[in-house]
């Protein structure tokens, strides 16, 4: 028989606001530390010295993270030109150099390729696996991989800030399993001056901003206290994404045991995707299919932030 997990059963969202030189994983063992939860994980990956929007899901929350994951994030990136690491962005080593400095002009015409439906190619250090271990491993031990190019949207890319002949800043909002060094790595070479990141940093992620999330030293310094459950936002976020229904309370034990329950909606498509309220609590995520909710989720009842 397992051992079970000591905790709180807390459920919702804490969105911290990731400072450079730690790790994703760190942060959410940090917080999950934090608030005693019983369980805890994130809503996709930011680089070690990335900043910027870590939503981290607690307990039932965390079953809502693929919606978080799917939707659209908005990254603020630094690129400095003229050079090219093997890495792509700063913490590598300079590989290539060029004196080509595009004008702003020039760097605007060229991201026009890099907006819509595209293909890009992971770097060299990144956590795709290749024959089973991940693609950092293989090039930290000297090994130039073939990556597979991957489909990426990119609703908006633009030209901030030039803050000199050197550096620019831009801002791209995109889907998931984008990489931002590879967009700063392919733009260099479209513009023929080589380029990497320097910062990035994620403002927001969905309906999570940055602008709205809590320090990690904020959340050490109020660590093991009620207050720091202040910072706990609603498991329901995770699911903005998807059109609600009334779950009656004659539905509740059905759904909740994973059964199709009849729920209260108008003007949906047969099959479409929602979830299940009941007195702004969710019960459950299913397909709507003539008046029923056949769930695919179902959230146990538990202290929600």
């Amino acid at each position: 028989m397992g051992r079970r997990r000591k905790g709180r059963d807390i459920s919702g969202w804490v969105i911290v606001d990731k400072p450079a030189g730690i790790t994703s994983t760190a942060v959410v063992n940090k917080v999950r530390w934090a608030l005693d939860a019983k369980k805890a994980g994130h809503a996709g990956t930011l680089d070690p010295e990335a900043t910027g929007v870590l939503a981290i899901a607690l307990g039932e929350a965390t079953k809502t993270v693929p919606y978080i994951t799917d939707a659209l994030k908005c990254y603020t990136f630094t690129v400095r030109l003229g050079q090219a690491t093997n890495t792509d962005d700063a913490e590598g080593e300079v590989i290539s150099t060029s004196d080509i400095r595009p004008t702003d002009e020039q760097i605007k015409a060229a991201l026009s390729p890099f907006v819509g439906e595209i293909r890009q190619v992971p770097p060299q250090f990144s956590a795709v696996k290749v024959d089973g271990v991940r693609a950092y491993k293989k090039a930290r031990d000297g090994e130039e991989m073939d990556l597979a190019a991957r489909d990426l949207w990119v609703e908006e890319l633009l030209l901030i800030d030039r803050l000199d002949a050197d550096h620019v800043v831009l801002e791209m909002t995109c889907g998931k399993g984008g990489y931002v060094r590879s967009i700063a790595r392919d733009l260099g070479d479209k513009l023929g001056c080589y380029g990497h990141v320097l910062k990035l940093r994620r403002t927001w992620s969905g309906p999570f901003d940055a602008s709205d999330g809590v320090t990690l030293d904020r959340v050490q310094e109020l660590a093991k206290t009620v207050e720091l459950d202040a910072f706990i936002q609603p498991l329901e976020l995770g699911l903005v994404d998807l059109e609600k229904v009334s779950c009656p309370a004659s539905s509740l034990v059905k759904l909740r045991n994973g059964n199709a329950a009849p729920v209260i909606a108008s003007g949906l498509d047969y099959d479409q995707e929602v979830w299940a309220s009941h007195d702004g609590i969710a019960v459950a995520v299913g397909n709507y299919r003539s008046g029923e909710l056949h769930p695919s989720r179902v959230f146990v009842p538990a202290q929600m932030g």
